[in-house]
This record gives C-alpha cells, structure tokens and sequence, in this order.
C-alpha cells in the first residue's frame, strides 16, 4: 500500500512541479544560445534577461517543491481531499510516511533537473576550472578530499530540507488541533517549531564545545575554529539533524494517531 500512495503522491506533484521544471530546461537554453551569440548588443541583453529567468525559476521550483507540499500535506489530511484519504484502509504511519518520502523524492528531482539547468545555461571550461579550484581549495584547508567534501555538504543539506518538510508538517498537524484560524496557527506553529530546532541546534553546538576548545572560543571570542574544530561542527551538525529528522518523523506520527480533526 505504501508503494501505491507513494506512486499516487508523486505522479500529483511531479505534474505540477514539470511546470517549473520545463519553464527552468527552456530559460537555460534560450541563455545558453542568446549568451553564445557574439558582438550583439541585442542578443546579449535578451541572454542576460533569459538567464534572470533561469534563476527565477530554480528558485521558484525549490519554494514550490516545499511550500507546494505543505499544501498538499494539509489538503489530504485535514481538506476537501482527507474524507477519502481517511477512509483507506491504511495506518496513519503508513500515510504519513508516503507524503515525507514523496517529499524527499520530488526534491531528489527537482535538484537533477536544476542542475541540468545550470550546466545547460552556465557551462563553459572556463568554470569547471573556477568551481574545481573553489572545491579543491576548501578541501585542502579542511584536510579532506573533494568527493568527501561533496558528499557532507549534500548530506548536510539533504538533513536540513527532510527536517524543514517535517517542521512544516508538525505545524500544519498543531495548527488544526485548534478550534479557529487554523492556517494561521498551523504558520504560527511550523515557525516555533523550526526556532525550536535550530535553537536545538545551537545548544547542542555549545555542549560540545565544552568538551572541545576550539568549538567553544567560537562562543566566546571572535576566533574561528581550527581545522579539528571545523570538522567536529560538520559531524555534529550532520549527527543532529539525522537524529532530529527521526525524532520530529515519529513525533509526527504519534501526533497523527491522536486524532485528525477535518474541516
């Protein structure tokens, strides 16, 4: 059943979010040949505007892709839709989970799609040899190697975007617990809950940094920590937001399985 309410989740915002990816691939493109075009005052202009387009539109797919699902989100669980949502024979776990793993799906996608965008619009030697000398640089200072260095940035931001979806989530679950304005509540909610993990965060950052010098002068002086010291904040980052994804994923759940109160 999860394999179908995953499939049903997906082909739902896979055709809205094809706009934006359609819209990002053309823009690209036409900035690929306009920008390629030589001594043309015209084309040149006509190529900056279509690369402005290009932006435009990868931003607007990563914003959709999140604020596209907390629609979503709310709209099976608590809207018109969730009369025929709640009447599948399914757990809420098993629900819950298809829409955050479709969450995670469509954002695998759309971050394939942007950087196709990217390389089709802005590839030249000229900045691979920029973008390898930027990755190599940082690596050598972090005494790590560049893949490494790919791998936690990716998954460091990966972390990030499964615990912002779910602080979404939370929100919308919250705010319709209450009698009134629950879209507003379900805003206000989804703020505190995301200032309460990243507080989390924080606090957590500071508890290792009294067990770790160089972590802890980042605290109180003006210093920046060593290369120990930056690597120990990697780790810790990465660690908390996995064990946050996990714990805001079952809270989430349970708070489902209290009850669903739809309008």
């Amino acid at each position: 059943m999860l394999a179908k309410l995953l499939k049903h989740e997906l082909k739902y915002m896979l055709k809205f979010l094809s706009i934006f990816y359609s819209l990002a691939i053309v823009f690209a493109l036409l900035t690929r040949i306009f920008l390629s075009i030589e001594n043309s005052f015209v084309f040149n202009i006509i190529g900056e505007i279509c690369s402005g387009a290009t932006i435009a539109m990868i931003a607007n797919t990563i914003i959709n892709n999140i604020v596209r699902y907390w629609v979503r989100f709310r709209q099976t669980m608590y809207g018109d839709e969730s009369y025929l949502t709640h009447t599948l024979p399914i757990t809420k776990g098993t629900l819950y989970s298809s829409k955050m793993l479709a969450g995670l799906i469509t954002m695998l996608i759309s971050v394939i799609v942007i950087a196709i965008s990217v390389f089709i619009a802005y590839y030249s030697q000229a900045n691979m040899e920029m973008l390898k000398t930027i990755f190599n640089t940082v690596g050598v200072a972090l005494d790590v190697s560049v893949s490494t260095l790919i791998i936690v940035m990716a998954l460091t931001l990966f972390l990030q975007y499964s615990c912002l979806l779910q602080n979404g989530f939370t929100g919308i679950i919250l705010g319709h617990k209450m009698h009134g304005g629950k879209i507003g509540f379900s805003f206000l909610f989804g703020c505190i809950v995301y200032s309460l993990w990243q507080m989390l965060g924080l606090l957590s950052l500071f508890i290792t940094g009294l067990f770790n010098k160089d972590i802890l002068d980042m605290f109180t002086t003006n210093n920046i920590a060593s290369i120990d010291g930056l690597k120990t904040i990697f780790t810790v980052i990465c660690v908390y937001y996995a064990l946050a994804v996990i714990i805001n994923f079952i809270l989430n759940i349970k708070l489902i399985k209290k009850g669903i109160n739809v309008e």
